[in-house]
Formats: C-alpha cells, structure tokens, sequence
C-alpha cells in the first residue's frame, strides 16, 4: 500500500517522535495558529481513521480492550493538539505517530501477552482446570468490525485479516516494542523505511535493522507477515462450519470427530489448559467439557476468521470460539471465557435470546 509521507511535526500530549524531541527548530517560535472553524468536521475526520488504528493498537498490544484504551487516548491528544497541528505532514500519519507514542507508553516494563501453547506443552484429559491467570496474560480476541477498515481492493483486506490471526498477534508479541512497531508499519502497512523512520524519531538505517531482527524472530516462530493469504470462505469452508456447528450443538462426538483435524488444538483462555490432538479434545468434551452439551452457536466475526458466541443450554454465555481451518478440517478451537466483557464487545446479549449488548 502506498502512503503519504509522515513529518516531524508535531502536537502537544505526547503527539511528537517517539524518541523525544519536539520537532521544531532550535530558537524559532511557531507560528501564530488560529482555532479550526469546524470542529466537528476535526472530529469527523479524526474518527474516519478509528478502525485502522485500533488494528494497528491490536496488533501492537494483543488486547480488544486496550486497543480501544490507546485509540481514545490518541483521538483526545489529537483532539487537544489539532489546532497545533500544522498540516505538513498527512492528517493519517500523525495519527499514527500519536498512536506508537501511545502504545509505547503502555508497553513499558509490561510482560507480553501470550496463547496457552506460547506457554506450556499440552495438558493431557486429566490435568486439573485450574483458576486461570489474569488477563493481562493472555492475546484476546477482537471482532473484525473493530479493526478492519474498509478497503477498496480485495487483496488488502485479505492482507489486513491475515495480519490479526491469533497466531499472528501471539508471534509479534515475541518482539520488542519498537521492533514491533516496525514490522507492523513497514510489512502489514507498507510504509517505506523513510516514513517509519521519521515518524520513530530514528534513522533508516536503524529501522531497516530492527526490521532484520524482528523478521528474524518470526521466522523463528514459525509465523510471518508474508505467510499465504487466505481468501474469503468458499462453499466447501462454509459447509465444513455447518457440519462443525450441527455436530457440536447435537453434541455428537462421532460428527464432531469428523471435522476435526488430527492434530487439532483447543485452548480456554484465562485458563492455562490447553490440548492437542482430537482425541483428547473429545475425550476432555464427554468429561470435564460435558457442561457443554446442549450449546447453542451464534456466528460472529473475529481476528479475520470465522468464529462463534457460545451458549450453554441454560442460555448463560459461556465462550467467544475462533475458529481456524486447514486442507477440510478444523485446526483450531480458541475459546475465550471472559464472557462478561467479551460478549458486549462482539454485540452478543448476555442471555441467548436477549437484547444485543445486554
């Protein structure tokens, strides 16, 4: 993708390069700036930009919710610093300046967020469930809407929901922050080196180093910008959902077998208990799991992948699943249990059968 040049410009609460600095010149006074006529088209304009830079936070913090923290944060500096902001350089990149700033910020001394497998080794049928870790612990999911903006050719936005799969997001967690910040931006967004390196405060020589080692941890990971972009479901995918969601709502393990891939994982976030293969995941189904007979499925969207709200035949909501599938079968099951924040984001009422969001 093609874009428009960043510049040293820069406003107030934290609008300026990330590596310190006010971008102006030494003993020359800016000048004088006058209100904006319409503020609301600042605001109108400022929020055109909201999607795209809530998958950018995603991606640099791993969490729905603290993306959405960083984003609002970004839109009040903006907001406090626009009738500062000079113009020179792109309204869309200093945006994007005011948010690395901001992530940054967040990411000091934190420890990095994860999935189940990024920690352990499989848990067998008979490993206790446990409490679970806190949230901060683990990558979360984020509903397609909230990230992906829309774009007006089809490979772009096959490239942007390939860049928020999970096993994306848990692999460029692996990177420091700044390192991060560079992979996104010059591989997931395409800014050239030299726009990278002006709006970091940095020089491109440094940047192209920092993309060199940040590629280099994920390819030890496993896991690339560059991997295969999946194109958007086909009848056979679609079909294999509606086998997976008949099988699992009737609760019949023969059927859910079936779609299951050999080495199929399923994971629970917060807790740590993770299994792989589909034998153990229908063994742990018909007994620690066995609450889960009589679910009902909802389809949603998240991380660019298919996914579904999850409730128990009681109607309670029980879990956020994003799915992920390879050559005919299901590879994935990642459940989500933080059901009181998770369901309200992706709109889903708290009872099956209620008021969206309630």
């Amino acid at each position: 993708m093609k874009r428009s040049s960043t510049s040293g410009t820069t406003a107030a609460d934290g609008a300026g390069p990330a590596g310190g600095g006010t971008g102006r010149t030494p003993g020359k006074e800016p000048a004088p700036r006058t209100e904006p006529a319409d503020r609301t088209g600042s605001v109108d304009r400022l929020e055109a930009h909201r999607a795209e830079l809530t998958g950018y936070c995603y991606r640099m913090l791993g969490s729905a919710f603290e993306a959405e923290d960083a984003v609002q944060e970004t839109m009040v500096r903006a907001w406090r610093g626009y009738d500062r902001f000079e113009g020179r350089a792109s309204l869309r990149s200093w945006l994007y300046r005011i948010a690395t700033n901001v992530c940054l910020d967040l990411l000091k001394g934190g420890q990095r967020r994860a999935r189940p497998m990024d920690l352990a080794s499989p848990s067998s049928v008979d490993t206790p469930v446990g409490t679970g870790l806190p949230e901060a612990t683990w990558i979360g999911p984020v509903p397609d809407q909230r990230v992906l903006a829309l774009a007006a050719d089809p490979a772009e936005t096959a490239v942007a929901r390939e860049s928020v799969r999970l096993a994306f997001i848990a692999a460029l967690q692996r990177l420091a922050p700044r390192q991060r910040a560079v992979l996104i931006l010059r591989e997931v967004l395409s800014w050239s080196a030299s726009e990278v390196a002006e709006l970091l405060g940095s020089s491109v020589a440094s940047v192209n180093s920092a993309l060199q080692r940040a590629r280099a941890t994920l390819a030890a990971s496993g896991d690339t910008a560059a991997d295969v972009v999946r194109q958007p479901l086909d009848e056979a995918q679609q079909a294999l959902l509606r086998r997976y969601v008949d099988a699992f709502e009737r609760f019949d393990m023969d059927a859910l077998t079936a779609v299951l891939h050999e080495d199929s994982t399923l994971s629970m976030p917060p807790l740590e208990l993770w299994l792989r293969g589909r034998e153990d995941i229908v063994k742990w189904m018909l007994g620690p799991g066995c609450g889960c007979e009589g679910s009902h499925l909802v389809p949603v969207a998240a991380n660019g992948r298919p996914a579904f709200g999850q409730y128990r035949a009681d109607g309670t909501p029980w879990a956020i699943q994003v799915i992920e599938t390879a050559d005919g079968r299901i590879t994935a099951l990642q459940c989500f249990l933080d059901t009181e924040r998770l369901f309200p984001l992706f709109g889903l009422p708290l009872r099956h059968g209620g008021a969206p969001g309630a």
